[in-house]
């Protein structure tokens, strides 16, 4: 099938929730502000209520739907398999998806468990041998000011790299009468705090300095260790729902930990949902020997560099307003100054996406960079559980 002269390519969604919905507005924007090798078609959605896939699709711009993930593998007219479910399904799919020769796009962290991740790997050399693609959608590797921070660091503007700080602070789950939503069960999220935002700062940290974490000591914990079911005490006080309307906390609350690099610099982590008063601040500085870089995911369209070879009678920090045409990714947009969103590091990334399968080329992060990010989340863990013992992760 072609698409105004361009061949299409059809994409089958699995998952309708937060990342549904950030995805579908990346499929449907992507091809009115890039000019892709390829026209994407949102042919269906997958999920297991029929009457919500159903209102989902219609709602979010899909053709068709289906309530079963598997159909969308068999569909001819589908080619990607884009992944937007619970962590405990992703191997599964995964594996499935590229094994019917379906390029996939997963949403990370990669897997629940390093053995799973290892596995949709594998698989994705397999597929890759016939010219299938896979990537894994760590998102903020597509924010313009992190893309220009990578290419400074890459062109030696910071020189040698000596420190990374990297914090994820978010506040969501302060209330400890909160629900306990499936991101607090280890069996569907496997982890919490560090899996679900510790991985997009490991990467953005990794992604950025160029450099890959070789060993962690860690900390965690659970500050509330138990929460109400979610749904059962809908229209009820705490007291009015009673003991037996809750349930354990099986994740993480919060972890801290330090690591080594490869290129020798020290870095530290922060990932937690209890610093309260903060939303989604994703923060990351990177300090060498001739400068330093600085970024807040709640400024999200400025940069700061501190320039170490100017003269010091003048020199500070300075503030880069990342808009302009020459930035990464910004000349598909608006005038310089008008600012970018959350939702456009999606756009940025399914135009990379498409454009890797149109060129044959690897994606990145690919499904390797994922299992990496997951074998630090693994080290991590098990420092934790061992009292912050030194834990080397695995090349």
């Amino acid at each position: 099938m072609t698409h105004a002269s361009r061949p299409t390519l059809g994409v089958g969604m699995v998952g309708y929730a937060f990342m549904g919905r950030a995805h579908s507005h990346a499929w449907r924007s992507v091809g009115a502000f890039f000019d892709l090798p390829c026209a994407p078609a949102m042919v269906a959605l997958a999920g297991r209520s029929r009457d919500q896939t159903e209102a989902a699709a219609d709602r979010l711009g899909w053709e068709t739907f289906e309530t079963d993930w598997r159909k969308l593998i068999h569909r001819d007219d589908v080619h990607i398999i884009d992944i937007c479910t619970p962590g405990d399904t992703h191997a599964e799919i995964a594996i499935a998806a590229l094994d019917a020769g379906k390029h996939v796009l997963c949403e990370k962290p990669l897997a629940n468990t390093v053995e799973q991740a290892v596995a949709m790997t594998e698989a994705a050399e397999r597929a890759r041998a016939n010219g299938v693609r896979a990537m894994v959608g760590f998102n903020y590797r597509r924010v313009p000011a992190l893309a220009l921070a990578r290419e400074m660091v890459a062109e030696g503007r910071l020189g040698t790299i000596r420190h990374v700080r990297a914090q994820y602070l978010q506040d969501w789950i302060v209330d400890p009468e909160f629900p306990l939503v499936w991101r607090l069960d280890a069996d569907k999220a496997g982890s919490g705090a560090l899996g679900d935002i510790g991985a997009h700062i490991i990467d953005a940290a990794q992604f950025v300095a160029g450099d890959r974490l070789t060993g962690v000591s860690a900390l965690m914990d659970t500050f509330v260790k138990e929460r109400p079911l979610a749904g059962a005490s809908a229209g009820l006080g705490a007291a009015a729902a009673g003991d037996s309307a809750r349930g354990t906390v099986t994740v993480d609350d919060a972890a801290l930990f330090i690591g080594r690099l490869s290129g020798g610099g020290l870095a530290s982590f922060e990932a937690t949902r209890f610093a309260t008063g903060r939303k989604n601040a994703m923060r990351l500085e990177i300090n060498g020997s001739d400068g330093s870089l600085a970024f807040d995911f709640e400024s999200m369209n400025e940069l700061s560099f501190y320039d170490n070879t100017e003269d010091p009678r003048t020199a500070g920090f300075r503030r880069i307003l990342v808009t302009e045409p020459v930035h990464p990714y910004a000349a598909a947009w608006w005038p310089a100054g008008h600012l970018l969103g959350y939702e456009h590091t999606f756009t940025h990334e399914v135009k990379d996406f498409v454009e890797a399968i149109a060129g044959g080329a690897d994606p990145a992060p690919s499904f390797a960079d994922g299992l990496q990010v997951q074998r630090v989340l693994a080290a991590v863990a098990r420092s934790a559980a061992d009292r912050g013992t030194w834990t080397d992760i695995e090349a």
